[in-house]
């Protein structure tokens, strides 16, 4: 595998995504403040600032943190990641992606997700999504996307020791061949 580039500047018709700096944090908790997208996470707490710093700091550290700015307010309304998965396996992950609400429902979510396979695709050729098991709303977007389900599950420890179990989806390079396109506008 090339080098991949974890934090890339890509622009798509309505969203241009870039890395997420230090001084986001006002204008990307604005957004993360909402208690409603984090309902269906399996970390609901991420609302509360205390919760949204660390996240936020870990963010900062992974080196593949991003955030979503709408091009047409030019402000940020959500954010995203890249993570390498284990070394050789030729995986990147996608995740802690998260939109304002004011952008849920229409084609915001496909074209940043559009814009990041496309980028990961020039270096890779599978990259996998994890999804709290419950997150029906995250679920559904992925398969709208394309996203397959596959039968690998993750438990991870959440903030407070508790056991969360997600479910992984894949988009392979051939999947993205097939890419519902008419969601998004590409320039």
């Amino acid at each position: 595998m090339n080098a991949f580039d974890m934090q890339p500047t890509l622009e798509g018709g309505r969203v241009m995504i870039r890395p997420l700096r230090p001084e986001d944090f006002d204008d990307l908790y604005a957004v993360a403040s909402d208690k409603e997208i984090w309902t269906q996470h399996p970390v609901s707490s991420r609302y509360q600032e205390p919760v949204f710093r660390k996240l936020f700091a870990e963010s900062l550290d992974s080196g593949g943190a991003l955030v979503a700015i709408d091009k047409s307010l030019g402000k940020i309304v959500g954010s995203s990641r890249f993570r390498l998965a284990d070394a050789g396996s030729g995986l990147v992950e996608i995740g802690w992606s998260f939109l304002a609400r004011s952008h849920w429902g229409g084609s915001y979510n496909a074209e940043v997700k559009y814009l990041l396979l496309a980028h990961a695709f020039r270096f890779i050729d599978v990259v996998c999504f994890r999804v709290g098991e419950g997150n029906l709303r995250s679920r559904r977007a992925m398969e709208k996307i394309g996203g397959r389900l596959t039968d690998r599950t993750e438990i991870m420890t959440g903030p407070n020791g508790e056991a969360m179990k997600h479910v992984i989806f894949e988009i392979d390079r051939n999947d993205f061949a097939h890419f519902p396109c008419h969601l998004i506008r590409i320039l």
